[in-house]
């Protein structure tokens, strides 16, 4: 598989359902998705989104938040409720760009957001970093116990099997916010910076403009309960794992 093509498993592209009411915008993702080699279907409805769901299982949903039926929100709601749809990577389409649309969409399980108008390259890049974290994710579900850890205090992660424990507890976290643990445990007290983040978590150039590292770092504090304070922020440069004392 080159670098420029999409994840892939057993030999076909990376599927991608596309959620919006738009005709010109769902034709205009259809196209570019495709010359980056994914399998599109692309859908106008929430209703018909959640049956292409059911009938495709796609490793990403681009979803837009202003459906005419029913709410991208609640679109997302049931994707995550249905164990068959978990692993699948949510990015959502908003024309409203406030903190309260990008929280509710987190809130209810999107892994990432663009905000209308937006850059189809940018669009694209995200997409393809995503789909390779959901099909980690899938294949991760059914690996082995490898005996291999990663650990800080009573934080674990099974790099094999993508889990996280603390204090012996299983986590439920996203796959962007384990990836994002991953990162700062596997470079203790190394200070990386958004652009870092952009590179190693999202697999976006390092120009792209977004604060959506920010959003998701608070959301796996928040997620992380007591070891919310593993996670430091380095004013003026970025975050890093705190070093054990």
């Amino acid at each position: 598989m080159s670098a420029s093509s999409p994840p892939e498993s057993s030999g076909a592209p990376a599927s991608v359902l596309v959620v919006d009411d738009e005709e010109d915008l769902r034709g205009l993702l259809t196209f570019n998705l495709r010359q980056a080699g994914f399998h599109v279907d692309a859908v106008e409805t929430g209703g018909d989104a959640l049956a292409a769901a059911a009938r495709t299982r796609p490793s990403v949903v681009v979803l837009d938040l202003m459906l005419p039926d029913i709410s991208g929100t609640e679109v997302c709601r049931k994707l995550r409720a249905d164990a068959e749809l978990a692993d699948a990577a949510i990015l959502m389409l908003t024309a409203r760009g406030d903190e309260y649309d990008r929280v509710l969409g987190f809130e209810v399980g999107a892994d990432d957001y663009v905000v209308k108008p937006f850059s189809v390259r940018e669009l694209v890049m995200r997409v393809r970093g995503l789909a390779t974290r959901a099909q980690e994710r899938r294949r991760a579900r059914g690996a082995g116990d490898e005996g291999k850890r990663l650990a800080w205090r009573g934080l674990s992660i099974d790099p094999v099997r993508h889990r996280v424990t603390a204090d012996g507890v299983e986590l439920v976290l996203r796959p962007l916010e384990y990836k994002l643990l991953a990162v700062f445990v596997e470079h203790p007290g190394r200070v990386l910076s958004r652009t870092d983040l952009l590179q190693e978590v999202w697999g976006v150039s390092p120009d792209t403009n977004t604060r959506t590292v920010d959003t998701h770092v608070r959301r796996l504090r928040e997620r992380l309960g007591a070891y919310s304070e593993a996670i430091e922020t380095v004013h003026g440069f970025g975050y890093r794992l705190r070093e054990l004392p």
